[in-house]
This record gives C-alpha cells, sequence and structure tokens, in this order.
C-alpha cells in the first residue's frame, strides 16, 4: 500500500470523521467546502485515496466513499492533539467535556513525549505581531509553570487568554503583540499551558 501524503491524510481523516458522526460519508463538495477548495481538487484527493486502496467508491453516487484502511491503522507520521476550545472566549478548558475533535499534526511538534499537548481555536488579534492570527490552532504544553518571554494560556477572570508572558516583582505581566491591546497585569495568575506551535490550514 503506497504512502499518502500530508494534505491527503488531513483529507483522509475528514472523511473518516465526517461518516462517524453523520452516518454517511460526506459528497466533494463538502469535502471542497471543509478545506476551501474546489470540488474538482477534491475529486483529485479522493481519487489519489483510491489509488492509494485507502478508499473506494462507487460511481454515479453522491455519497459513495468507503474508508478501507483508516488513517489509524496506517503507517502515519501524524498524532491527534484533542482541541479544548477557543482560547479568548471563557472558557472552562482542560477536561474532557469541553473537548471538541482533534487536530492532526506531525509528530516532530511533540518535542517533549513526557507532556500533555492540547490544543485551542484563537480568536482575536492580540498576537498578531507573534505571527498568530484569528482562526489558528495553538498547540499548547499542558504545564502550571513559565519563563519570561514565553507565551502562555493563563487563566484571567475565570476565562483564558493567550499572551506573552512576565513575571515581575508583585505582579504577572500579560504582553499582547499587537499595539492596539492592553497589557493585563495580575497578581494571581494560573498558566495552563506554554504554546509549542501554530497550526494553519489554507
Amino acid at each position: 500500500m503506497k504512502n499518502i501524503t500530508e494534505k491527503q491524510k488531513y483529507v483522509l481523516k475528514f472523511i473518516e470523521d465526517f461518516t462517524e458522526e453523520n452516518g454517511y460519508p460526506p459528497t466533494m463538495r463538502e469535502i471542497g467546502k471543509r478545506f476551501e477548495f474546489s470540488a474538482k481538487a477534491a475529486f483529485d484527493f479522493v481519487n489519489a485515496l483510491k489509488k492509494k486502496s485507502y478508499i473506494k467508491t462507487e460511481n454515479n453516487c453522491s455519497r459513495a466513499i468507503k474508508v478501507i484502511k483508516s488513517l489509524r491503522e496506517a503507517d502515519s507520521d501524524f498524532v491527534e492533539i484533542p482541541v479544548a476550545g477557543d482560547v479568548a472566549a471563557g472558557i472552562r478548558m482542560l477536561s474532557e467535556e469541553n473537548y471538541n475533535g482533534a487536530v492532526l499534526v506531525h509528530k516532530s511538534w511533540i518535542k517533549h513525549k513526557d507532556k500533555q499537548y492540547f490544543a485551542l481555536i484563537v480568536r482575536g488579534d492580540s498576537m498578531i505581531g507573534a505571527g498568530i492570527m484569528d482562526g489558528d490552532t495553538a498547540i499548547i504544553i499542558k504545564q502550571e509553570t513559565a519563563r519570561n518571554g514565553e507565551i502562555v494560556v493563563a487563566e484571567v477572570d475565570e476565562g483564558y487568554t493567550l499572551k506573552r508572558y512576565y513575571k515581575e516583582n508583585s505582579r504577572v505581566r500579560l504582553e499582547p503583540e499587537n499595539p492596539c491591546c492592553k497589557t493585563v497585569y495580575c497578581r494571581n495568575v494560573r498558566i495552563a499551558g506554554i504554546l509549542a506551535g501554530v497550526y494553519r490550514q489554507y
């Protein structure tokens, strides 16, 4: 069985997840909408997966995709990281009831095998100076400590924010990477994790 590309793995996982959630496979239009490309491009991806024996299809049927070999069964270089919610939406995260699916990332992102990872969807533009955009998926290492200058997920006023962390004499400074946003000063801050990377889908 031939290896599949990284993009093909994303498409295969979407087909698996969609089928499991809905009880039937997605159409080419639905695949294209998910990845923001045309139905023709979706067909090309599906056809490539078919040629590599990961799926099979029936001609002249709208919902005719069947997964033969799942991504989990395949020899994959990807790992699943659970998505815990939105980073700036006042969520209560880091508990199983808040998990909202998973994101696939290459195993090279997992630098610390002994650490737990989770993902958050970024909302807002307070960290654009660090290359973190609205809608990005932040990959977070779960831990309660951080060094000055690290980008952290911190609990502030019963919500969570993604900012650069600085410990001062009697307070903590949470610094945005956007001159239009205000710095947050706190005395008691609970750190939920530090930024490991940012995943963006084009």
